[in-house]
């Protein structure tokens, strides 16, 4: 039986660089209503300002601010309107001292006036006249050219996962497409002779098939597609042949069990006979998730996951998704929440813990509560909503420690 050597959690990330340097993913130009969730390519440079014209906030009137100056309740100042501005259209006028325009909210400020005054704030004395009963000053409730966004600005920055709201600035610059990176096409394949499919009865030793389904959907979640979804018996040249039937139209490919050193454990031999350099981790130095695989073999990242479910998502996370979020030059890796430890926490010596949490809301914190169980037990995964890193020289966390949730 062969130990594996275990890498630290950082030096098997920089291992993995090193091996995929080159590793990119194509690029693709789609309609922005099809950009949802997807990842930016490239920066957004705007080529117009937002807005291209000023316009105003409010519905009222637009005025020399000067015309205002002493204008209150029992004083008012008395303007001449010289235009209706309408919606979507441009303004004709140009005020001068001691006139006015109607101008509704967003629409164009005639040239000359550098405020609005709001309508609740005026009287319409008759057809061309107000009083205005406010003293309004200069830029008040006025949005000038480039405003919200100047020509030649950086509005958008590569590697951005795309939000309704970044579709709505894609749009208000006038970009109809947008580059965003392909999705990573993923293989999932699970081994062992004890797996069935969810809809077959299990028989005493056999499980349901959970880590296929788990991580096909964290690979959706990732930003990733899956493109081909296996489970495959404990045997040599049957697992051989699906990792390279399936290497064709994937670029990176997901084993989940029969990593650890057991004697019918077969994956690293494989792995080693699909293609060179093979295996270059195997085994790390993290609870829960120890036996991990890191291979490359045909130019393509193939990753071998604990078969325990908890193990197997944990292992995701820290890896293969930070590899995909990498890829992709995605700046949300560490994204956590601040909370406050209801307990001590015990962490694995030499090895960096990974504690499953719930967060309860108290006041203005977060209190952070661990969720026990065994590795095997899915439900340990269901029941948390993040888990918080022990680092590998520390033997825990004490109760009141301020510590970052890393949110599922």
């Amino acid at each position: 039986m062969e130990l594996f050597k275990v890498h630290g959690v950082e030096e098997a990330k920089e291992l993995l660089g090193q091996y995929f340097q080159d590793f990119t993913l194509a690029v693709e130009e789609l309609p922005i209503e099809q950009a949802l969730g997807r990842y930016l390519a490239e920066d957004v440079i705007s080529q117009i300002d937002v807005p291209h014209f000023r316009r105003s906030t409010v519905d009222g009137y637009a005025v020399l601010a000067k015309d205002t100056v002493g204008a209150s309740e029992s004083m008012p100042v008395f303007l001449l309107v010289s235009e209706e501005v309408e919606m979507g259209r441009e303004a004709k006028s140009k005020l001068t001292s001691g006139q006015a325009a109607y101008v509704p909210t967003g629409g164009m400020l005639p040239g000359g006036a550098d405020s609005v005054v709001m309508v609740e704030y005026t009287e319409k004395l008759d057809a061309t006249g107000i009083a205005v009963h406010y003293t309004t000053a200069p830029k008040e409730n006025v949005v000038e050219i480039g405003d919200d966004i100047r020509k030649g600005s950086h509005v958008l920055q590569k590697g951005l996962k795309i939000r309704p709201q970044d579709i709505g600035v894609l749009a208000s610059i006038g970009l109809s497409t947008v580059k965003v990176f392909q999705k990573p096409k993923f293989a999932v394949i699970s081994t062992g002779d004890e797996i069935v499919s969810p809809d077959e009865e299990a028989k005493p030793g056999q499980i349901k098939d959970i880590n296929t389904f788990t991580l096909a959907a964290m690979v959706e979640a990732a930003g990733g597609v899956v493109v081909a979804k296996d489970v495959v018996k404990d045997n040599f040249t049957l697992l051989k042949q699906t990792i390279e039937s399936v290497m064709t139209d994937s670029d990176i490919i997901i084993l989940s069990g029969g990593s650890s050193v057991g004697t019918k454990d077969i994956v690293p031999k494989v792995i080693n006979a699909v293609g060179e350099p093979g295996v270059f981790v195997h085994g790390i130095s993290i609870k829960p998730g120890k036996p991990t695989i890191m291979a490359k073999a045909g130019g393509k990242p193939i990753f071998g996951l604990p078969g325990h479910p908890t193990s197997a998502m944990i292992v995701f996370k820290v890896f293969v998704e930070y590899f995909i979020k990498t890829l992709m030059q995605n700046d949300e890796l560490d994204k956590f929440i601040m909370g406050e430890l209801a307990v001590n926490v015990h962490s694995a010596q030499g090895r960096e813990t990974y504690q499953m949490v719930t967060l309860e809301k108290s006041g203005d914190k977060y209190i952070v509560k661990p969720v026990y169980g065994k590795s095997g037990f899915i439900t340990l995964m269901s029941k948390a909503i993040g888990y918080i890193k022990i680092p590998i020289n520390q033997e825990g966390l004490t109760k009141g420690e301020k510590v970052k949730v890393y949110l599922f």
